[in-house]
């Protein structure tokens, strides 16, 4: 999946008292769109992914120990995901969230999507009703108070961002369809530019195509990819 910006800085953390042992809250700012988990945190940009890009071209070993890497490490995730009962309740839902390390977020959203629903987020509302208005609050009922709200915008915001996300993936690829269908790509590339059709999502989509080719030794087909995205960007500032 492509990484798009899902949005915002917010914490989602246990203060119970079963997990006080833990006081460190867990933390999602500026994240990616990376349900995989894969690319780890953003280091300098595009610049810094052309450069990684360009030595694994080069670099046979290091190629292959990058691939290795990536496999063994989509297989551990996997392993851990399966591993994991989703609740069949609201209720359920809140606390396999509350409990969900940051960076499964992402996966978690999009796995879950249909559920997180108006059910969903109405049960989360009135939990959080009886909270705010409770007359006699204790710490724990407060401490739940906060984990729920930074719980309710990092959903809402993960939902909203997931949607959108499907929605321009669907549009890239229809036009990147339409870019290697078209036999005259310039003229195609000039009336899309006119149509505001060329953005950062066909962008994303390119290169997920082109590493997905590396990793899979079709190098032919990398090379096109590379040629289509240099003619995108001859047109596009990003």
């Amino acid at each position: 999946m492509a990484a798009l910006s899902i949005a915002s800085a917010s914490a989602i953390g246990r203060s119970t008292k079963s997990r006080r042992s833990c006081p460190s809250r867990r933390r999602i700012s500026c994240i990616g769109w990376d349900p995989e988990g894969l690319l780890g945190p953003p280091q300098s940009g595009h610049i810094a992914r052309r450069e990684f890009q360009k030595r694994l071209e080069k670099d046979v070993d290091a190629r292959e120990a990058f691939t290795r890497q990536v496999r063994e490490e989509r297989e551990r995730r996997r392993a851990l995901r399966q591993s994991r009962v989703v609740p069949e309740t609201a209720a359920g839902l809140i606390e396999y969230f509350l409990d969900t390390e940051a960076r499964e977020l992402e996966f978690e959203i999009a796995r879950l999507r249909p559920r997180l629903d108006k059910e969903f987020f109405t049960h989360l509302q009135n939990e959080l009703g009886q909270l705010r208005f409770s007359v006699s609050r204790t710490k724990d009922m407060e401490d739940r108070l906060i984990e729920l709200e930074a719980m309710q915008k990092v959903l809402l915001e993960g939902t909203e961002a997931y949607d959108k996300m499907q929605s321009e993936l669907v549009l890239a690829k229809q036009r990147l369809a339409k870019i290697l269908q078209s036999e005259d790509k310039k003229a195609t590339l000039l009336d899309m530019v006119e149509r505001n059709e060329l953005d950062r999502s066909l962008l994303a989509l390119l290169d997920e195509n082109i590493a997905s080719a590396h990793q899979n030794d079709q190098e032919q087909v990398a090379e096109y990819m590379e040629k289509i995205r240099a003619a995108v960007l001859k047109y596009i500032t990003v």
